[in-house]
């Protein structure tokens, strides 16, 4: 009775092991994908009213990886001139090509009270804004489904607002 209990744990033991090291392989076949770079192109307000206003932010995505990537969306948060502007998820899929870029639109709703007036209140005459934008890439394929990115940049008002 006690071999059979013995034998019973060493066949556990055994499993667990097996497994261990099976999801240790599978963590080692996963591709290593470095974060896309993302750049704020523009800014142009579309519309708006006292309370809502609404932009287009035109951004251009940079794949470092030799593969390309499949991106069913981004999961973002805008930042401008360090106070939280814009937040939500682009669902327009796209494919970034191996080592290539492409350029896309992200539309974004504002409050004029909670984000664009502390905007310009910050600006105090300046002629550019800077920008922290965050979040993860949303792949539609492969292992890894989601990379996270924060970049971070300035642009100029002359021409883009």
């Amino acid at each position: 009775m006690k071999l059979v209990g013995t034998m019973r744990a060493l066949t556990r033991a055994a499993l667990f092991v097996t497994l261990l090291f099976a999801l240790g392989a599978c963590s080692t076949l996963a591709p290593k994908l470095e974060a896309p770079r993302l750049t704020v192109v523009d800014v142009a307000m579309t519309s708006g009213d006292m309370f809502n206003q609404n932009f287009v932010v035109h951004l251009n995505v940079q794949n470092p990886n030799d593969r390309e990537l499949p991106i069913k969306g981004i999961d973002y948060k805008l930042f401008l001139q360090g106070d939280s502007f814009a937040e939500g998820v682009s669902t327009a899929p796209f494919v970034v090509p191996a080592q290539g870029e492409k350029e896309f639109d992200l539309t974004v709703r504002t409050n004029f009270v909670s984000s664009l007036g502390r905007l310009l209140t910050r600006l105090n005459g300046k002629k550019s804004v800077e920008y922290v934008i965050e979040g993860q890439v949303l792949l539609s394929s492969g292992m890894l489904r989601k990379i996270p990115f924060r970049e971070t940049g300035s642009v100029d008002l002359d021409t883009k607002l």
